[in-house]
């Protein structure tokens, strides 16, 4: 991956860190799907009068609108609306890391390489002892489960996701085509509206609803913008590339920094505490990473100086 490419990765995790902390303030002042509903209003709108349609079915546009909006955020949503803290969120959400690898290896036969699978071994024990303690002080076993598996789930859509993304790519380079991905975030926001407004519907009542829209607080408009424009519009729309750009085993591990910025925000804003594990359980999760996406790097580097140390000493015998 080129010094940019990682740039704007670690871009995208630093957002999508501080994203649980702004979820939460939205959700102060707005219900959970209408939340949802409203960040991809706006992610549509007005975008789309600007942006041409991906070259792509509509069944892969909409496949990709449900996974993400519907099923990744109406669940991480209403799992925080019913009691999970954001800097917790943000780490049992990074266990998508782990359904992409297994959907990549099942669907698209790519391979996972050792130097990855013990980086993400040593990540995975990072975000245990981030995990080992809840935002608010208590373990795990003091968040409802219900919101703990719904935002299990949410990874697993986040995750499946991914993998429509590496099929869409496909799809275009086989008619000598490319996938452009301002495109496909942008007309994919259309499809969770429709069904998020249904979910909202069934959980609270119009009125509710209506006087949320129209008595939107200060924080409510800025979460709602910055879920919009900095979450889905631009994280997205990078993500999305580098996943279109490198094989999953590559791009998936880096979101397992979002732990790492989740949590500082989280402590920042929200006072949620970080303990001694968490902090340990941070540079855990960074040494994983680098394992993950250098260690093969630097074996290849080695193995072209022997190579090349070899063949000198040949010439010169």
């Amino acid at each position: 991956m080129t010094k940019r490419d990682l740039g704007l990765a670690l871009s995208v995790v630093t957002l999508w860190g501080a994203n649980f902390t702004v979820i939460k303030l939205g959700l102060s002042g707005v219900p959970p799907m209408l939340l949802v509903a409203l960040r991809y209003i706006l992610a549509a709108l007005p975008a789309v009068f600007f942006v041409k349609p991906p070259p792509l079915r509509w069944h892969t546009i909409a496949a990709y609108g449900l996974t993400v909006g519907v099923g990744q955020f109406a669940c991480l949503f209403f799992a925080m609306s019913k009691g999970m803290p954001a800097g917790v969120a943000s780490v049992v959400l990074q266990s998508q890391v782990f359904f992409t690898l297994f959907f990549a290896a099942i669907l698209l036969k790519e391979s996972i390489k050792g130097s990855q699978m013990i980086g993400l071994a040593v990540a995975a024990f990072g975000l245990f002892l981030i995990g080992g303690n809840g935002g608010d002080g208590g373990t795990f076993a003091s968040i409802p489960k219900v919101s703990f598996l719904l935002t299990v789930l949410a990874a697993a859509f986040w995750g499946l996701s991914n993998i429509i993304v590496r099929f869409a790519d496909r799809q275009c380079a086989s008619r000598g085509e490319k996938l452009d991905m301002l495109s496909l975030v942008v007309w994919s926001s259309f499809v969770p509206p429709i069904p998020l407004i249904g979910f909202a519907l069934l959980l609270d009542p119009p009125s509710t609803l209506l006087n949320a829209v129209f008595h939107l607080s200060k924080i409510s408009i800025f979460s709602i913008f910055y879920l919009a424009f900095c979450a889905t519009l631009f994280g997205y729309y990078f993500w999305s590339t580098l996943l279109a750009k490198y094989p999953a085993a590559k791009v998936a591990p880096l979101s397992l920094m979002v732990p790492v910025t989740g949590l500082i925000t989280a402590q920042l804003v929200l006072g949620e505490a970080l303990t001694r594990a968490q902090w340990f359980g941070c540079a855990t999760i960074l040494i994983g990473l680098l394992i993950a996406n250098s260690a093969e790097f630097f074996i290849t580097r080695i193995r072209r100086r022997i190579k090349q140390q070899t063949e000198n000493d040949l010439e010169r015998g």
